[in-house]
């Protein structure tokens, strides 16, 4: 059977085509992502606006072309912070339905934390220590804590980059007084996070989705490149002194030079500074010590939901 999964975000419709084999397994066979920063101008009023909701439903029939070529058999689509959280985002929901037939699923904070551990779970082996997976998305993050015996604790937060970049509107390139007033907020908006930490005690994080990709293959590309077969593994250890060194080059970038940074997606010129300035405050704050990316989040854990359900 061919799967294809469509996973709606605030910043990218993510796309995976995979074809089911023995054992409940899969093999992928076509991925794609299209950028429609679908927070634009309007996540912290809770709308929509006419531009973002043009650039998803352009996304989707993009997406549903190569569905096509691929002769699917079963489409799952699936909407999460910047749809759940708007006032028109059912409105986009019924207009892919109307125009194209696609029944899309809006999904809580817990069931994207859910999937988002199972995708990781797949990438990354887990043993009897405790972890903090983080997932930074355009309208929410998810901080999930974890071990080889499964989710021990998970909780969705409204901070995603969407978020923040409409609320700062940092300079550029970004000051010392705006770097303080992000790192402030963000501390005020976690405690049950800094609760469950206090309980569990991670001493790893693994970081997955778009902004930890990016930070991959910007070390990478800092580090004039790796073999092959490495840039086709479903992780990276992330050194965390090579991590702190491209940090304060993005702390000291402007846009412009955003633009010519190797390995960093252009729909994420914008947010990436914050989203470092965010995982950054993580590791500080928790004194962590080992730094992983996982190149499977939510789309890879509703397949497994799929077949292994």
């Amino acid at each position: 059977m061919k799967l294809a999964v469509i996973d709606m975000g605030t910043n990218t419709f993510n796309l995976l085509i995979v074809e089911t084999t023995e054992n409940n397994h899969y093999k992928i066979i076509f991925k794609n992502k299209e950028g429609v920063k679908l927070g634009k101008g309007g996540i912290n009023n809770k709308i929509i606006t006419p531009e973002a909701f043009k650039r998803a439903v352009d996304a989707i029939e993009n997406h549903l072309i190569n569905i096509e070529k691929h002769k699917v058999d079963k489409i799952i689509a699936t909407a999460t912070s910047g749809i759940r959280s708007t006032e028109n985002g059912q409105e986009l929901v019924e207009t892919l339905n109307k125009k194209f037939g696609l029944k899309v699923q809006i999904i809580s904070g817990d069931e994207e934390a859910e999937l988002i551990y199972r995708g990781v779970k797949q990438a990354i082996r887990f043993n009897n220590e405790n972890v903090l997976i983080l997932d930074i998305g355009g309208g929410s993050n998810e901080f999930i804590i974890a071990n080889s015996s499964g989710l021990i604790w998970k909780k969705s937060f409204k901070l995603g980059m969407a978020r923040l970049l409409d609320m700062f509107a940092p300079s550029n390139p970004i000051t010392k007084e705006e770097i303080e007033k992000t790192e402030q907020y963000i501390d005020s908006q976690l405690e049950p996070l800094y609760e469950a930490v206090e309980k569990y005690k991670p001493a790893k994080l693994i970081g997955c989705s778009g902004t930890f990709d990016s930070f991959r293959a910007m070390i990478i590309a800092k580090n004039g490149g790796i073999p092959k077969e490495i840039k086709k593994n479903k992780s990276y250890s992330v050194n965390l002194e090579d991590y702190s060194i491209l940090h304060q080059e993005l702390l000291k970038s402007t846009l412009e030079e955003r633009q010519n940074m190797k390995g960093l997606e252009p729909v994420r010129i914008e947010m990436i500074v914050l989203a470092s300035i965010f995982v950054n405050f993580i590791i500080t704050k928790f004194n962590i010590k080992s730094f992983l990316q996982s190149s499977f989040a939510i789309k890879e854990g509703m397949v497994d939901k799929i077949i292994n359900s």
